[in-house]
């Protein structure tokens, strides 16, 4: 009797103390309106714009991706990988955003390097990221957001490899539209 009051005060701790396993999911849920954002950034083809905010991309579906780093492997494989396919997205009135804690200075010189032809954004602090939870201090998790041209949450990636990332993005946006 006193193994079966033990056990049952154990699942009772058990319960009361617990954290879930997978607490660290706090990215928004497919139909959230998706969170707003003000970030700096650069696109090599609005040379003069310098600050971005979601309402900016409203009306067009959006590809909002978050990175850990300019430069690294992954990072790269990834950006020239939505760069190849990007006149495939633009024909489904799409935009495709990168955004990682790199400063302005660090994006630039990517995009330049690497030919990258859309729009990347600084959040050096991780406050959007955050809001998207992707943010694992002191760089992004690697998540993507399909945004829909209302601004809702319309599919979601959490923590993806980037090999191929950019085609199975592309492939369900085709079956959205």
């Amino acid at each position: 009797m006193e193994n079966l009051l033990v056990n049952l005060l154990i699942l009772v701790l058990f319960f009361i103390n617990s954290t879930p396993a997978l607490a660290f999911d706090f990215a928004p849920e497919i139909g959230d309106l998706a969170p707003n954002f003000h970030l700096e950034g650069i696109n090599n083809s609005f040379k003069s714009k310098k600050e971005w905010e979601l309402n900016d991309f409203k009306g067009k579906w959006l590809v909002l991706y978050f990175y850990p780093k300019d430069f690294t492997a992954g990072c790269t494989l990834e950006a020239k990988s939505f760069t190849e396919l990007k006149s495939f997205f633009s024909k489904l009135n799409a935009e495709i955003v990168g955004i990682s804690a790199d400063n302005q200075d660090s994006h630039k010189s990517f995009c330049s390097e690497k030919s990258i032809n859309y729009t990347l954004l600084s959040d050096p602090n991780g406050t959007i990221s955050e809001k998207y939870g992707s943010w694992i201090p002191p760089l992004s998790d690697r998540n993507t957001f399909l945004i829909s041209p209302g601004s809702v949450i319309s599919y979601r990636w959490i923590s993806v490899l980037p090999l191929n990332h950019a085609k199975e993005v592309l492939n369900v946006l085709k079956k959205k539209i």
